[in-house]
Parts: structure tokens; sequence; C-alpha cells
């Protein structure tokens, strides 16, 4: 899983590498045109709402005998896609730093594959459904260029936090039977590339977002040993959302 997390970090700054030379090659070339809402990024407060789709994975750190002592391999994910849905609040900094809170509803499931421990008595024990259902609040600085024409590229960073209404944490079951437990908030850390459309009405925004969990995330089984969490240190999220804003 952690060639996992390197991947989503290369890929986050590959984008915005590729997406910012690009642009720096278009400004000599660039024509005046007829420009859409002039006065649209000048508004000191101005709000709108956001679709998305989204796909989770986990890092996983296990204890010191996983690898070396007993050999096991990887727990594996198997990553489905999910959709999110929010609201828009953006506060004007200057023309180039704004801002962002985008208050939303994130779901998501995760299929875990365990490997064949001993333990295991039934083929079944090795599969179990991670299903999450974030009230996500993040807060975000976004970093604007200079607009061209129509045409306006950003970057964003920034923190969030999720309230996770399928956590179980207070399910008095546990994997035993057959409940799979995760804490009910946590927190990330967030990279963002995306480019701003003005339309004749509004503006339209297409992004890429990468959503980095900083806290374990995993609740123990109460059975000392458990081999669906004995071997476990720690679990993070890591995502990655496609997001289409509308302003």
């Amino acid at each position: 899983m952690q060639r996992n997390l390197k991947s989503y970090h290369l890929f986050c700054c590959l984008l915005i590498s590729f997406g910012f030379q690009g642009l720096l090659a278009q400004y000599p070339t660039v024509r005046e045109r007829l420009i859409n809402l002039p006065n649209f990024d000048k508004k000191p407060v101005h709000y709108g709402y956001f679709l998305g789709t989204n796909q989770y994975d986990f890092k996983f750190e296990y204890i010191d005998s996983y690898y070396k002592e007993l050999m096991y391999k990887d727990i594996a994910v198997n990553q489905k896609k999910g959709f999110n849905v929010g609201l828009i609040g953006d506060l004007r900094i200057n023309d180039f730093f704004n801002l962002r809170f985008e208050p939303g509803l994130y779901y998501n499931q995760r299929e875990l594959v365990y490997p064949e421990f001993p333990e295991f008595e039934r083929e079944s024990d090795r599969f179990r459904e991670v299903k999450s259902t974030y009230i996500h609040l993040p807060l975000y600085l976004k970093i604007n260029t200079k607009r061209i024409n129509n045409f306006r590229p950003f970057i964003l960073g920034g923190i969030s936090t999720d309230f996770n209404l399928s956590s179980n944490q207070k399910n008095t079951d546990d994997n035993a039977s057959n409940v799979f437990r995760t804490v009910s908030q946590q927190f990330n850390y967030e990279l963002g590339l995306g480019f701003e459309f003005y339309l004749y009405y509004f503006k339209f925004s297409p992004s890429l977002r990468g959503i980095f969990s900083l806290e374990n995330e995993l609740i123990n089984d109460s059975a000392e040993g458990s081999p669906w969490t004995g071997y476990i240190n720690n679990m993070f999220s890591r995502g990655v959302s496609l997001i289409v804003t509308f302003e």
C-alpha cells in the first residue's frame, strides 16, 4: 500500500507540473476574445455547488513480524467508485488567492481481501466490506494563475475532517460477527489541480483532488490476537476525487 501512497503524490505533482508548463507556453500566443463574466472574480464572497466521483484505498502499517517472520502478503483492497455532492463558499483574498469551504457528502465502498491466515476457518473470513458515508468538511487555499480569456488554471491545498456515519465505532460487535469497525472522525490533508471555464451565465470548474488521512482509522477487535486487526498497527485512507463545480 506504500506504493499506492507514492503513486497518488506523484500523480498530483505531475498534473500540476504539466498543467503549468502548458499554461506558460500558451501565454505568448493567446488572442483576445469576448470575455464572459468579467467581474466575477472581483466579488468578495460567492457560492456554488459541486458534484463528483471518488475512489478510496487503504494504506496498512503492519506489526514488525508480519513480513520478516510470518512472511504474509499485503491485505488487498478492492476499490469501488463512489460519489460526492456538496456546497461551496468562496472568500476572495486577492486576484491570486481564495479561501474556500466545501462541505459535502462523500459515499464510498471498499472490500478487504485478507491473505490465507491460519486462524481463518472459512473462506468467507478472508473478506470484509467497508462502507463509508463521510460528512466531509474541507478548508482550502486556492492559488490561481492569471486569467486567459475565459480560462484559468489553479492549484489548491488544505486540511479536512471527516465524520463517518458508517463507522460502527460504537457497535459492540466486531469481526467475529462480521462487523469491521473504523473510527467515526478523521483528519486529512488534500492537494488538487483544476481548471476554470467562464461560461456566459456561470463558472464551470473540473478538478482532481488527492485526500490523505493523517490518523489511524482502525478499531481493534475485542479478542486479543484477532486475525482481522491483530496484525495491523495503523490503517489510513487514501482517496482520489474528481469534482465538477458550478459557481
